[in-house]
């Protein structure tokens, strides 16, 4: 079967490994965690919203019966709940075997985490390389480990503006939220730059669900009227996720996306992100900036 017939029916078994998908309560992140604990993975919701995603987490134990899934609280654009959430999966749980880093807000009003950061940068940015470097023990500790973070198509039209990372000086909401998906292609190559000359095996990549229909676009009319003429559905959005966490040709620093027409839909396949996301010199001046915004150093 050749990959552009890949569907999650495909999905390698799961048994024994352990999952985190944050923002697991909707759209992608929800398909991604029920094809994971159908194929038999342990399943932590890293959701902010409990009152969501408990209900979620039993529509999937009723459509898996035998699934381990949980939902545990993480609020991303905290990050005093990064840390929490953090320590108290660390008690619970001995592995980590995939990591995946789904969450995300998507152009909407003006609006500051916890500690002061545009909440786009802070959580799609900041929330997951706190969350990652915070999580980065267990996973280098455990043998195939993964993290995945999901960037987008936005990302051709992002810019690093350190002058400015919180738009402090005229908010631009699609700009700012494809600052934030470049910084997540920025974050993924590094992070296996800095892991591989550490000589550790953990793999990270990169995903993007073309244009999927998702309540993230609540905040654009526009978008969600060309949904009815442009979009697929969350399953198939989640596809190029569960591609990069599972399957054995994936190798660190790729990204996958759909197949097909511009990327838009289709099933999964390794695409290429722009020059720009690639900049060795803009990813490592990040990462220490981010070192320092979070608090958060990684001992890789």
């Amino acid at each position: 079967m050749s990959k552009h017939d890949w569907s999650a029916d495909q999905l390698p078994d799961q048994s024994g490994r352990v999952a985190i998908v944050t923002g697991s309560n909707s759209g992608i992140g929800f398909e991604t965690a029920r094809v994971l604990a159908e194929k038999g993975a342990s399943v932590v919701m890293a959701c902010r919203n409990l009152d969501k995603a408990n209900p979620k987490a039993e529509e999937i134990r009723a459509q898996a019966p035998g699934a381990t899934i949980e939902v545990m609280a993480l609020d991303l654009s905290d990050l005093e709940s990064v840390g929490s959430f953090a320590e108290a999966f660390a008690a619970k749980y001995s592995r980590l075997d995939l990591l995946i880093n789904n969450a995300g807000v998507m152009i909407p009003p003006y609006g500051k985490t916890a500690q002061g950061f545009e909440s786009q940068f802070g959580v799609n940015h900041l929330g997951h390389f706190a969350l990652t470097g915070a999580l980065l023990e267990l996973l280098v500790n455990t043998p195939g480990s993964r993290v995945v973070n999901v960037s987008s198509m936005a990302h051709y039209f992002g810019k690093i503006d350190f002058s400015d990372l919180n738009w402090e000086r005229g908010y631009k909401a699609q700009a700012a939220y494809a600052q934030s998906k470049l910084a997540n292609l920025l974050f993924t190559y590094e992070l296996q730059r800095r892991l591989d000359e550490a000589g550790k095996q953990t793999v990270v990549v990169a995903a993007h669900p073309g244009w999927t229909e998702t309540n993230l676009q609540k905040h654009s009319s526009s978008v969600m009227f060309l949904n009815r003429f442009f979009a697929q559905g969350p399953l198939m959005g989640a596809l190029p996720t569960l591609y990069a966490a599972t399957e054995s040709d994936v190798q660190g620093a790729e990204y996958y996306g759909p197949s097909g027409f511009l990327e838009m839909n289709g099933p999964p396949k390794k695409v290429s992100s722009n020059k720009r996301s690639r900049d060795q010199n803009v990813a490592e001046r990040l990462w220490n900036v981010s070192e320092d915004l979070t608090g958060v150093q990684f001992q890789v």
